[in-house]
């Protein structure tokens, strides 16, 4: 194939255009400081305001304000803040076990890992003749 031959089109840019080996299109890449959106959305939930509350005020992060407010429509008979609160109180609170359940072995699951721990200790105890 001569460089006459070379057929210019989608994916196949001239030769001349193309980057030279060892160069980068993208020679700085992407910003140490640049962050994504979730980074951005916790900074701005965790910026602290001023709210009065009982007749003082009080600075609170955007995040407890906004479940204050959420929570007090609910109180007042919002249906829709109320269902918002207590799918969030499902959700987060009655789901949140740190333990899961301990199911109880049968006679059958004890014998087999019996079986299976003396087969361990057999097999480490003739390595350790071998090795000794």
């Amino acid at each position: 194939m001569t460089k006459k031959d070379y057929e210019v089109g989608y994916g196949k840019p001239p030769t001349a255009t193309r980057f030279k080996p060892g160069q980068s299109g993208n020679p700085k890449g992407r910003p140490k400081g640049s962050r994504n959106l979730k980074t951005e959305l916790l900074e701005e939930m965790n910026e602290r305001i001023a709210v009065r509350e009982g007749g003082a005020s009080r600075k609170v992060s955007k995040l407890r304000a906004v479940l204050k407010a959420l929570t007090a429509k609910a109180v007042h008979g919002d249906p829709r803040a109320a269902n918002l609160v207590l799918n969030l109180v499902m959700r987060l609170l009655l789901h949140d076990q740190s333990d899961p359940p301990q199911s109880e072995l049968t006679k059958a699951d004890e014998e087999i890992l019996a079986e299976f721990e003396a087969e361990i200790l057999k097999a480490a105890k003739v390595k350790e003749t071998d090795d000794g």
